[in-house]
Parts: C-alpha cells; sequence; structure tokens
C-alpha cells in the first residue's frame, strides 16, 4: 500500500509518540476578536480549530473496469486525513484488512484520473481546495459491498431504525468477538482523562476539540487524535492503528473526552476495542452495543466519579458500599 503526498507514513508495530505533533498547520485559524471580561472590552487574537469538508472516495474494480464512488462527505479538522478515510472504512465494514487498501492518496490536480472521474457519479462536492479530496483505492480483487457504503446504514431510513435492527446489522458486519480478558483498576481509570487532555496540544490552542486516545491497562496512552467532530477523531484514531495492522485492540481502551454514542461504540466494536470510557454521557443503544457485543462500558468519567454500564468485574479497586436495609 502507498500513501501519496505529505500524511505521515503509519507507524510500525510498536507504538509511537502518541501527540499528533505532525498535525496539519490548516488545522488552526487566527481571527481577532471582542474579549469581554466583566464590562470591559478588549481586542484580542484568538486561534479556532479549522473545520473544513473531507470527500472520501473509493477506487474499485468492476467488471468493466476500475470505478470511483464518491461514499462520504465529513466536516473535520485537517490533517491525518488518510488515517480518518481508513478509519471510515475499516469501522463501516468496507474493509477488514489492511492489505485490502492498495493506495491512498489525495486527489489533487496532479493525480486525478479525468477519464474515470468523467465516466462515474457526479461528485458529492465540486472541487474543493487541494487536499480536501482523498482517495483510497482497494486492491485488485477486493469485492465492494455497495450497501455498507451507505454512511451509518442504521440511520438512513426518513423515519429511523429501531435499535433491534441497528444491532442485528452490527452482527453481520463485526469482526469475530473474544472472551473480553481486559481489566483496569479504579485508580489508573481516574488518572485518564488528565492524561488525554493534557496530550490534546490542538485542544489547547483553540479550545474546541474532541480528543480520542488509546490507553493500556497500565494507563499509559499509545495513540491519540483530535478532530472538531467526535467520530472523526475515532476514525483517526482507529484508522491509524488499523493501518499499522494493529487491530483487533483486545488489550486496549479507547477514552473519549465527550459522550460515547451508538456510532462511537459500534466503531470500538469494529476496532476490536475491550473497554470504551467517556468523560460525558452514553446513549442508551450505545449501553446496549455494551451488553451485546461484551465491551465494558464506563460513563461519566470526571471528578473522581464513574459510572459502569457493562463489565463492572473488569475494573478493580472499589468496594461495595453497604447501605440501610442492605441484608
Amino acid at each position: 500500500m502507498s500513501l501519496i503526498e505529505t500524511e505521515p507514513t503509519p507507524p510500525s508495530k510498536a507504538h509511537s509518540d502518541p501527540s499528533p505533533i505532525n498535525i496539519s498547520a490548516r488545522a488552526v485559524f487566527s481571527v481577532m476578536a471582542e474579549r469581554m471580561t466583566g464590562f470591559t472590552s478588549q481586542t484580542a487574537e484568538e486561534t479556532l480549530a479549522v473545520e473544513e469538508p473531507l470527500e472520501i472516495q473509493l477506487g474499485y474494480a468492476t467488471a468493466e473496469g476500475r470505478a470511483i464512488k464518491s461514499i462520504s462527505v465529513t466536516m473535520r479538522t485537517p490533517g491525518y486525513d488518510f488515517e480518518l478515510a481508513a478509519g471510515f472504512l475499516m469501522t463501516e465494514g468496507v474493509v477488514r484488512d489492511v492489505n485490502e487498501i492498495e493506495r491512498i492518496a489525495y486527489a489533487s490536480v496532479s493525480n486525478i484520473d479525468e477519464s474515470a472521474e468523467s465516466s462515474t457519479d457526479r461528485a458529492v462536492l465540486p472541487y474543493q481546495p487541494w487536499k480536501n479530496i482523498v482517495r483510497v483505492e482497494l486492491a485488485t480483487g477486493v469485492t465492494v459491498g455497495l450497501a455498507n457504503l451507505q454512511r451509518n446504514f442504521y440511520t438512513t431510513s426518513s423515519c429511523g431504525i429501531c435499535g433491534k435492527a441497528s444491532l442485528l446489522a452490527l452482527q453481520s458486519v463485526c469482526p469475530a468477538r473474544r472472551e473480553n480478558s481486559f481489566s483496569i483498576s479504579a485508580e489508573t481509570l481516574y488518572a485518564l482523562p488528565a492524561r488525554l487532555r493534557a496530550a490534546q496540544s490542538v485542544f489547547d490552542r483553540t479550545g474546541g476539540l474532541h480528543g480520542a486516545g488509546l490507553f493500556n491497562a497500565g494507563g499509559e496512552l499509545l495513540a491519540l487524535r483530535e478532530d472538531v467532530g467526535r467520530h472523526n477523531a475515532v476514525d483517526k484514531l482507529l484508522g491509524a492503528e488499523f493501518l499499522a495492522d494493529r487491530t483487533p485492540l483486545r488489550d486496549s481502551l479507547l477514552l473519549l473526552s465527550g459522550r460515547a454514542s451508538f456510532e462511537l461504540l459500534q466503531k470500538a466494536l469494529m476496532g476490536g476495542v475491550a473497554m470504551v470510557a467517556s468523560v460525558g454521557a452514553p446513549s442508551s443503544l450505545a449501553v446496549r452495543v455494551a451488553k451485546d457485543f461484551d465491551i465494558t462500558l464506563v460513563g461519566f468519567l470526571r471528578d473522581h466519579h464513574f459510572n459502569v454500564y457493562h463489565g463492572a468485574e473488569h475494573v478493580s479497586g472499589c468496594k461495595p458500599v453497604i447501605g440501610q436495609g442492605a441484608l
């Protein structure tokens, strides 16, 4: 597989520096604002997180030859775009092995196949500035299930699809599950949000990005990605692990800087993550995913407090309180 242009090359099997130090300079933008303090104002320069569209295109073989299809447009913070594209394809069940991807490149003027472009559906977006379109070329012989190209297949209906149907759909595409053997101490859990926050270099400058971090049972931060979209941060993180051939992540904890939704639990499931912890609340369907697929789920991990919604036996170091009326 070849990665073109200036995205960082996939890391080795060993985890590298988890901080996204190579994040694009396009990730932040300076503006002048009126800063109000009490009843006084002062003109000051503020740094904001950049939000730009990224179109993900898929190149694949058909009976008639190579085809190119625009499969998604997401608003993201520029940087680690190839990992975002790979993570999206993996968590949506389009690819299952890193070897199914032959090449990832920006569809810039220099490498656009104009003949192929003219023979396919019209792009979701008109041509965007340089590096806002990423094309993932699948290896010859890789079949594409077009049904899986529908973004979040469980929300495409105008009236919504029930949770039961969503869970059944996940069962048909998720990787094989094994017994969850990942455990962590409560003391280590309490330390994780601060470690994630300390490593969020772009958040420090903007205050406006979600973070997703991967930790081991000892509380070591293995990898981190940031983005204006919480799902993009997770796709970038899991995409990096997928490209490095480290998935499934059965010995890892995924920490979310916000809430835990069904979509994020789905991504964790597709990445083989054993445990998900969030600083915010989980949704009801996220809890169902955790229970049905045996993912330990922790919510409200902050201020020396957390709730375990599934898999409490995988968290050590807490003693039950004997309350009034207990036998």
